[in-house]
C-alpha cells in the first residue's frame, strides 16, 4: 500500500507541473508576431504601439480573462508626455576662456525635464561622487554641501564593498541606479545632473545607453509650478576626461575619490552650458489589464498579479540598414508567456481562491513609467495585492535546468519558491552580476516601491544536452551584440522549452500563493519591509 501510495505521488510530480496544459508553442507563436516588423518595434504614443496592445487585449479576451481596465475596458491610460532631445543639441564646459564642446550622441545623451521645446542654461559643476545620502550606512557624498542652481557632475553605482552590511555588498541597491541619482539632484535644488559613463559603473556600454537615450523618453507630466532638472544625462569616459581635465582632474582620480567615506564635494570652476532643443507632445499611451476572479468569496477581492511589460525601443537609428527595434526577447518573450498564463488560469475549471490581474505595461524601457503609473493608480489596492510576479527578457536556448528569481529571497515566498523548484526539477541559480542591479531595473521595482512584495521569474543560465556555461556565454553573447539594437529579432530556430518551464513555475507559484491564507510579505530587514 505504501509503495502504491509513492509511485501515485511521484506519477503527480509531473503532472503537477502541466496541469494547465501551458504551451511552448503558443508562447513562440505569441513573441513572433509581437517583434514582428509589422509592430514596428512596439514604440511608445505611436502605431506599433497601439498594435500591440491591441493584439495583447484581444488575446486576453479571447482567453477567458475580464477587462480590468479603464470604464470596463482592457486599457488603462497612463498621461505621459514625450521629450525628444533634437540632434542640435549642444553641451560645452569651459574655464578660464577654454571650452570643450561635446556632440550628440558620440559625447553625450540627455533630456531636459523642463517639457519646453527650448532650454538653456549655464551653471558651475560640482562633482558629488556617487551622489549618494545614505543614513543608515553612514554615507553622505553631500557633506552639507548646498548644490542648488548647481550641475552636478557624478558616477553610477555606489560605494564597492564585499560586506553585505554596508550597500547589501555585492549586490546593489537603489542608491546605484540612474534614476535615483537624478531624483536626489532634483531634491537637492540642482540645475542638472551628468552621470559619466564608464562600463564597470554602469554595468553596460556606451551603445546601450546611446540607444535608449536617443529616441523619444516618456516622463510624467509636470504639475504647475513643479520643479525639474533642466539637463539630466550621460557623457561618455573620454568626454568625461576631457572636461576633467579643465579643472586638472581625471576619471580614474575622481573614481578612486568616490569611494572613500570621507569624500566631500568638490567644486569643479568649470560652467556648464546648455541648449536643449526638445520636441514635446502628449503621449497617448496605455496598460492592458485583465482579471481572472477567484472562487473565494472573501478573498476574490485580493490577486496576484503577473506582469511583463510590451514596449520596446520602436523605429531608430539604423543599424546595417535595420531601423526596427524589434525586442524579439525584450520583451516579446515575457508578454508571450503572460498571454499564456492568462490562458492557463482560465482554463481551470477551480479557480484559485484569490483573484489573478495580468498586467501589460507601457514604458518600461523610458523608466518603468507603466508600471509605476499603475502602482499609483492600482486596479486592485496595494494592500489587497498577494504578489507581483514580473516576466522580463527571457531566452529561447532549449530546456532549462534552472531558474533565476530576482528578488524572490527578499519575500516571504522564498521558501515555497525553492518547494516550486524541486517540483519542477528545477534549480534557482543566483545572479550572476548582482552588482548590476537588475533588481532595479525592471517592472517589479514599480510595485516593491509601493511595498508590494514583487520579483522576476527570469532567465536559464544551463540548458540540457549543452556544456556547462553555455546560458551565460549565450547571454553575454546577446547583451553584447544584441540587447537593445534592431538585431534583437526572432529566430525560426529558437526552442521556446525555458519558456513553457517558466510559465509553469509561475502558474504553480501564483496558484498556491492565491490559495494561501495570509498574503505574503518582505522577509524582516529587507528594505522593502512594509
Amino acid at each position: 500500500m505504501l509503495k502504491s501510495i509513492g509511485i501515485l505521488l511521484i506519477a503527480c510530480g509531473p503532472i503537477l507541473a502541466q496541469d494547465a496544459g501551458i504551451s511552448a508553442e503558443r508562447i513562440r507563436e505569441h513573441t513572433r508576431y509581437l517583434s514582428s516588423d509589422l509592430l514596428e518595434g512596439r514604440g511608445v504614443g505611436v502605431r506599433g504601439g497601439q498594435l500591440a496592445t491591441e493584439y495583447i487585449a484581444t488575446q486576453l479576451a479571447l482567453a477567458g480573462a475580464k477587462p480590468a481596465g479603464d470604464a470596463g475596458t482592457y486599457f488603462q491610460n497612463v498621461p505621459l508626455v514625450g521629450l525628444e532631445t533634437q540632434p542640435n543639441a549642444t553641451l560645452t564646459a569651459a574655464v578660464w576662456g577654454k571650452s570643450v564642446e561635446f556632440h550628440w550622441l558620440d559625447d553625450f545623451v540627455g533630456v531636459s525635464q523642463t517639457q519646453r521645446p527650448d532650454t538653456r542654461f549655464e551653471a558651475g559643476a560640482v562633482f558629488v561622487g556617487h551622489g549618494i545620502t545614505a543614513p543608515e550606512w553612514k554615507w553622505d557624498d553631500f557633506k552639507g554641501v548646498d548644490v542648488t542652481g548647481k550641475v552636478l557632475v557624478m558616477f553610477t553605482n555606489e560605494p564597492a564593498s564585499d560586506d553585505p552590511k554596508f550597500f547589501d555588498g555585492r549586490a546593489l541597491t537603489y542608491y546605484g541606479r540612474w534614476t535615483y541619482k537624478y531624483e536626489e539632484a532634483l531634491r537637492r535644488g540642482a540645475r542638472g545632473a551628468i552621470l559619466i559613463h564608464t562600463t564597470p559603473t554602469a554595468s553596460y556600454g556606451w551603445n546601450v545607453v546611446r540607444n535608449s537615450w536617443a529616441r523619444e523618453s516618456p516622463s510624467v507630466k509636470l504639475a504647475a509650478g513643479a520643479k525639474s532638472l533642466s539637463f539630466q544625462g550621460w557623457i561618455t569616459r573620454e568626454a568625461g576626461e576631457r572636461m576633467l581635465a579643465l579643472a586638472g582632474r581625471t576619471v580614474d582620480e575622481l573614481l578612486a575619490a568616490a569611494e572613500k567615506p570621507d569624500f566631500k564635494p568638490i567644486d569643479l570652476d568649470i560652467l556648464i552650458r546648455a541648449h536643449m532643443p526638445t520636441r514635446v507632445r502628449d503621449l497617448e499611451t496605455r496598460n492592458v489589464a485583465a482579471i481572472v476572479p477567484g472562487s473565494d468569496a472573501r478573498l476574490k477581492d485580493e490577486v496576484v498579479i503577473y506582469s511583463a511589460h510590451w514596449d520596446h525601443l520602436g523605429v531608430g537609428a539604423p543599424v546595417a540598414g535595420d531601423a526596427i527595434y524589434n525586442g524579439a526577447i525584450d520583451n516579446a518573450t515575457g508578454c508571450a508567456i503572460l498571454l499564456e498564463l492568462a490562458r492557463a488560469w482560465s482554463s481551470m475549471g477551480q479557480k484559485p481562491r484569490r483573484s489573478a490581474l495580468f498586467l501589460a505595461v507601457t514604458a518600461e524601457e523610458g523608466g518603468l513609467k507603466g508600471s509605476e503609473y499603475y502602482a499609483a493608480h492600482p486596479v486592485v489596492a496595494a494592500a489587497k495585492t498577494a504578489i507581483d510576479l514580473n516576466y522580463d527578457a527571457l531566452y529561447p536556448w532549449g530546456r532549462a535546468k534552472d531558474v533565476v528569481l530576482t528578488g524572490a529571497e527578499r519575500t516571504t515566498v522564498w521558501p515555497l519558491a525553492q518547494q516550486i523548484a524541486r517540483r519542477l526539477n528545477l534549480e534557482i541559480s543566483p545572479e550572476a552580476q548582482p552588482e548590476a542591479g537588475y533588481y532595479f531595473r525592471s517592472d517589479h521595482f514599480s510595485f516593491a516601491h509601493v511595498g508590494i512584495p514583487a520579483f522576476s521569474i527570469g532567465r536559464a543560465t544551463e540548458f540540457a544536452g549543452k556544456a556547462p556555461g553555455f546560458g551565460e556565454k549565450a547571454y553575454q553573447e546577446y547583451n553584447s551584440k544584441h540587447y537593445h539594437q534592431p538585431s534583437d529579432e526572432f529566430q525560426a530556430d529558437w526552442d521556446f522549452t525555458a519558456l513553457q518551464q517558466a510559465a509553469e513555475y509561475g502558474f504553480l507559484l501564483g496558484k498556491d500563493i492565491a490559495n494561501q491564507d495570509r498574503l505574503p510579505d518582505w522577509r524582516p530587514g529587507d528594505q522593502f519591509h512594509r
